[in-house]
């Protein structure tokens, strides 16, 4: 019973404190607020970009033609060295009689110019169709597969698709870097703002320690301090991503220039985003309560 009521005294103690000292309170609930909106932006942006960049391998695929002079057993030979690249993630086989009977469903005009050629005139290929894993490697994997025997050619888009990863990886780590430096300032924001609160407290708190107060008896109402504020600090920022993204995928039509580049659909990810952000809120201001506790009162 007695951690229950030690935790009762610290989250009234902790409440009068926010409520006593309001021009502090207000002051560092402004500063998570503000920086939490840049860090939901952040994070909005970078699971957008990932969502974008995965949508991507999905459809992304390798082209693998083979020789014309290759039988039955050769193909089978390409067929057995892709399947061991680890980065392939599956594929499929189509001789040039299916390629070209697709070709011909999908064109008139492919229709008639294919019906003019038997198989030993026909330019067209056996083919493999190779997805891949992860796309950043995409590279590799083509350059493994072209130097098979009995393989032609290999194609991918290569020059656009090289720098569509490049500029994604760019962005993902950019967005990554700003949630983690907006983190570290939000916690250096809420320790200064403690610190001024606890400079006005410290006879309040030298007497804790003469009447026989543990460490953790004084530090605790700190801490559930930190994490009001966070809280508090946290929803205009899940407001903002609730209804702003929401209107935001509205207004776009869930994708941005073309329908290539498709939006993450609202929910459940507006919620799971708001409680990622409270996290941070609440995380940080804990933290940053108990760095300043412990770095300027050397409990």
């Amino acid at each position: 019973m007695k951690p229950f009521r030690m935790l009762g005294r610290s989250i009234r103690d902790a409440v009068k404190s926010v409520i006593r000292n309001f021009s502090l309170s207000l002051a560092s609930i402004s500063c998570i607020t503000i920086t939490l909106i840049i860090v939901a932006v952040a994070i909005i942006a970078s699971l957008n970009v990932q969502n974008f960049t995965e949508a991507i391998e999905k459809d992304m695929t390798i082209v693998v033609f083979v020789d014309n002079d290759s039988d039955e057993d050769d193909v089978k030979e390409i067929e057995k060295e892709i399947k061991k690249i680890s980065n392939v993630e599956k594929y499929t086989y189509q001789s040039k009689q299916d390629v070209k009977a697709k070709m011909q469903e999908e064109s008139e005009v492919f229709n008639t110019v294919l019906n003019n050629w038997n198989d030993e005139e026909s330019p067209l290929k056996d083919t493999f169709q190779v997805k891949v894993k992860k796309i950043k490697r995409i590279k590799q994997t083509a350059e493994k597969i072209e130097k098979i025997d009995n393989v032609a050619i290999v194609r991918y888009g290569e020059g656009m698709v090289d720098k569509m990863v490049s500029a994604f990886s760019s962005v993902e780590k950019v967005t990554y870097g700003i949630v983690i430096a907006l983190v570290l300032v939000t916690i250096f924001l809420i320790v200064n703002t403690i610190k001024l609160t606890i400079s006005a407290r410290k006879r309040e708190i030298k007497i804790m320690r003469l009447v026989g107060a543990s460490n953790i008896t004084i530090k605790l109402p700190f801490i559930i301090e930190g994490m009001i504020l966070g809280l508090f600090g946290s929803i205009v920022p899940v407001l903002i991503v609730t209804y702003g993204y929401l209107a935001f995928y509205k207004h776009f039509d869930g994708y941005l220039y073309s329908k290539l580049v498709q939006l993450i659909k609202p929910e459940p990810f507006i919620y799971q985003v708001s409680l990622v952000v409270i996290g941070i809120g609440i995380l940080v201001g804990m933290v940053g309560s108990a760095r300043a506790v412990r770095k300027y009162l050397k409990i």
